[in-house]
């Protein structure tokens, strides 16, 4: 007798992975904890984490937003100017270092800068680069609504039951003098790009590991009860300022994210870890679920992520939500994603 001998199909990569239809993968999250109907969920992070509140509501679950859309703003201008994208305005969230910016701004440990960007008589927040179409009117303006989406925010981690966060990239750009982040390049979206003032960095593993141990206590410490998923998203980087090859240095960062998220999980019973980024990106699935461009995800891929998700509920807690049709989902080409627009700066379409 050894311990093998008691371990189940899912154990063994031949009876787990190599006899199976790819399709007829499964078993690949035992959830730790219950996501009811009803449960509060929060959702952040890079662009990937977009489909994870979509699919909450198309299937009849609580998706919190405590920003909500202003009154007759369709979906199209809704989305346009970052409603119901996250649980609040934020833009994306890329990094580790960026959640706990916020939560810094959110609960204390530090306040959130007064810079701000203009040309050509309109207003644009560093923080939030992309979230109004053309920029604010004023700086008035600008300034109130980041109070509105700082209030949002801290919302959606106090009075949330589950807080979903999507890793996405470990290079960050910072204010050399200030310390603090940027969501994206100043000079990409929009500002304008100085060398001594921005600086790039690249966050290894110690680094992204002791951004969220310090942003689970924060939230913690404000929601004790609060359950927190983390995910790796599946998608390539755009570019990267790392002087690597851009394959290598997607490698690197996913590579850096998953191990933590991972010990993340290990380590705390309110955490738990999904794989989305296996679940498109390993072997036995052969890049079937990428676009011809071998970056975005393709809606099959998307779906298949989801009906894992929502599979792996019910079949652990018996926790079925509503049929989701196939409109209910979005590609990626539907995704509010800024890192996107770095592609235009290596010349491809």
């Amino acid at each position: 007798m050894n311990p093998y001998e008691s371990v189940p199909p899912r154990g063994f990569w031949r009876t787990a992975v190599a006899d199976k239809n790819m399709l007829d993968i499964s078993g690949l999250w035992v959830p730790k904890f219950r996501v009811a109907q009803d449960s509060r969920v929060s959702t952040y992070g890079s662009c990937f984490a977009q489909h994870i509140g979509r699919a909450l509501a198309a299937r009849g679950f609580s998706w919190f937003r405590p920003e909500e859309r202003p009154f007759g703003l369709s979906d199209d201008n809704a989305a346009k100017f970052n409603y119901d994208v996250f649980s609040s305005r934020t833009g994306n969230i890329y990094t580790a270092t960026l959640l706990l910016q916020w939560l810094k701004w959110a609960f204390g440990g530090a306040k959130m800068p007064d810079e701000v960007w203009e040309k050509d008589g309109r207003w644009f927040d560093p923080f939030r680069p992309n979230v109004e179409p053309g920029g604010f009117a004023s700086k008035d303006e600008l300034l109130q609504a980041r109070a509105v989406t700082l209030e949002a925010f801290r919302r959606s981690v106090a009075e949330a039951d589950v807080f979903v966060f999507t890793l996405g990239l470990t290079e960050q750009w910072l204010n050399k003098a200030e310390g603090y982040e940027y969501p994206m390049c100043p000079g990409t979206v929009a500002g304008t790009f100085d060398p001594q003032v921005h600086q790039f960095n690249n966050l290894v593993f110690g680094g992204v590991q002791s951004a969220l141990q310090d942003a689970l206590k924060r939230m913690t410490t404000v929601n004790p009860g609060l359950k927190v998923i983390f995910t790796v998203s599946p998608v390539p980087l755009t570019a990267t300022k790392s002087g690597k090859h851009v394959l290598v240095a997607t490698m690197q960062s996913k590579s850096i994210l998953r191990a933590v998220a991972g010990q993340m999980a290990d380590r705390r019973s309110y955490v738990d870890y999904f794989p989305s980024y296996e679940i498109i990106n390993s072997a036995p699935f052969k890049g079937a679920f990428f676009e011809p461009n071998q970056r975005n995800v393709a809606m099959p891929g998307v779906r298949f992520v989801m009906d894992t998700f929502f599979g792996s509920q019910a079949e652990t807690f018996g926790v079925r939500g509503q049929p989701a049709g196939r409109a209910a989902l979005n590609s990626q080409a539907d995704l509010v994603c800024e890192e996107e627009i770095l592609a235009k700066f290596g010349g491809q379409k």
